[in-house]
């Protein structure tokens, strides 16, 4: 078999450019080192700058281009859409990794803590999809967006209501993207993280009675890493998914078996 032909061959992303929300840490962070690590230039979108990350993408020969946007606000997408296809002159792959978590009893929750998580985790993740697919049908070369649930796009959870609400969304949402866009040659898929130490969890894994209790659920014997997002998200970004469309794929050291 010759080398052009290798399965591996299928998973390089090189000459790949992928836009990436909420990337200045933990898990959106170890996405676009993983993209990188796999060929890509990256644009990350965030609140702050991203400086760890942009090290970490430049240490590895890539492009890294920094645009700094509030998601909370779909009025700043065509800024993004812009800003991104200026600088690296088109898009292949969107991460829609940004989001907010608010936790309060759902009988005291707020209409304001119920806006805010709703509005960046599934109302700016549907509309920026939709700005990124007309690039990629303008460009005429398909694409690759990658969606990031929770375990909560399939439990319920207790206090975070418009999270739970938001990440089920994601899901339905991912699947309805599908449903239209695979025969345009824009693959939509998932993936749902489950307990990952990040700083997200930092609470969690400090109050040692919740720690050894969700530990003990894991079949894996694991907190997840960042790290562990890095091969989902090369596969899904890559042509050795290209027939995959719609699937939400949880990492989540088997949680969901349990």
């Amino acid at each position: 078999m010759g080398l052009k032909n290798n399965v591996l061959d299928s998973f390089a992303l090189t000459g790949k450019v992928a836009l990436i929300t909420g990337c200045n840490t933990g898990l959106g962070q170890a996405i676009a080192v993983g993209l990188a690590e796999a060929g890509c230039d990256i644009i990350g979108v965030n609140r702050s700058e991203p400086e760890q990350t942009a090290q970490q993408v430049s240490a590895l020969g890539r492009k890294f281009v920094s645009i700094r946007a509030e998601l909370g606000s779909v009025a700043v997408i065509p800024g993004i859409i812009s800003q991104a296809v200026a600088a690296c002159g088109k898009i292949d792959i969107l991460v829609n990794n940004a989001g907010i978590i608010r936790r309060t009893d759902a009988l005291d929750f707020t209409e304001q803590d119920w806006d805010d998580v709703m509005n960046v985790n599934i109302k700016t993740l549907f509309f920026m999809s939709q700005a990124v697919a007309r690039e990629f049908i303008r460009q005429g070369e398909g694409g690759k967006i990658i969606n990031i649930a929770s375990l909560l796009s399939y439990q319920g959870g207790i206090r975070v209501p418009s999270y739970t609400a938001s990440k089920s969304g994601v899901l339905g949402v991912t699947r309805l993207l599908a449903n239209e866009w695979a025969a345009k040659g824009i693959n939509v898929n998932a993936i749902a993280p489950g307990y990952m130490a990040t700083n997200n969890t930092d609470q969690l894994r400090s109050d040692e009675q919740r720690h050894q209790e969700i530990l003990g659920r894991i079949p894996a014997g694991r907190w997840g890493e960042p790290d562990d997002m890095k091969g989902p998200a090369v596969f899904l970004a890559s042509r050795a998914s290209d027939y995959i469309n719609g699937y939400t794929i949880a990492v989540d050291g088997g949680w969901l078996a349990r």
